[in-house]
């Protein structure tokens, strides 16, 4: 809902961003890339704190573009001194902040791979306090803690040009990222959301209509997902575009891409 809404709210040669994590992946997934070198991140380099210094960069290498620097609540405390620089200069980058209090992407990997016995991911919800640290350090600061808050926030943050803007969105701390490859297996063996999971038919009983892992039945604001009528899978919107009728092909086999 966060990454839609600051998507929506951009303009399309908007510069994005992000640290490591699950706002990465699903910075990745929501948004809508459709010039080259708008999505700046370090890949599977594993950089954390990367977000901000980059978002800097991007507005002192761009300062026509709008720059917004997607950031988790653990990233953002490695390098978010860097924003001194950018309010002494003048530099109005855009940050928001998912905080959902945990190392989140480690978090996902403990509940899910190793019995849920959490070791060194928890980070308080409310220490440090990001809005008064932002404030400290020379940035406009706002903290959204309802849906309703969230469209009117970001218009507000887009508004200020003349320094920058950090938003704290507070989050789910039990979302998950999906799809995910487990360590050392391989794509045959993704892990999906239990919505998008493919009951087994009893050998014996005539198999329904065949439904792929790739057509799901959620909203966007979920998952980033949707079913059309009939059946058909919809893709993220970043990839939309790459179909000109709408929407991909009908699949009905799980091995589809």
């Amino acid at each position: 809902m966060v990454l839609e809404a600051l998507r929506d709210a951009a303009p399309e040669d908007c510069i994005v961003t992000s640290g490591v994590g699950q706002h990465q992946m699903w910075a990745s997934q929501y948004w809508t890339f459709r010039h080259p070198y708008t999505w700046i991140n370090s890949g599977g380099l594993g950089t954390m704190g990367f977000s901000v210094p980059a978002a800097i960069g991007a507005k002192v290498g761009r300062p026509d573009r709008m720059v917004w620097a997607v950031d988790g609540d653990g990233c953002f405390q490695m390098t978010a001194q860097e924003l001194v620089t950018a309010a002494a200069e003048r530099i109005p980058v855009k940050i928001a902040i998912l905080n959902n209090a945990y190392l989140g992407m480690v978090r996902q990997w403990q509940e899910m791979f190793y019995e849920e016995r959490y070791s060194e991911v928890y980070l308080s919800p409310d220490l440090p306090d990001y809005v008064k640290w932002a404030e400290a350090m020379g940035c406009v600061a706002f903290r959204v803690e309802h849906p309703d808050d969230i469209a009117p926030t970001i218009e507000k943050a887009n508004a200020i040009d003349d320094r920058p803007v950090v938003i704290e969105f507070r989050t789910d701390s039990a979302e998950k990222v999906f799809p995910m490859v487990p360590a050392g297996k391989t794509n045959s063996e993704v892990k999906v959301p239990p919505f998008q999971r493919v009951r087994p038919v009893h050998p014996t009983r005539r198999r329904p209509e065949a439904r792929s892992v790739t057509t799901p039945c959620r909203s966007w604001s979920r998952t980033g997902l949707a079913c059309w009528p009939g059946g058909q899978p919809v893709l993220p919107p970043g990839l939309q575009h790459l179909f000109p009728g709408g929407g991909p092909p009908p699949t009905t086999s799980a091995s589809a891409a």
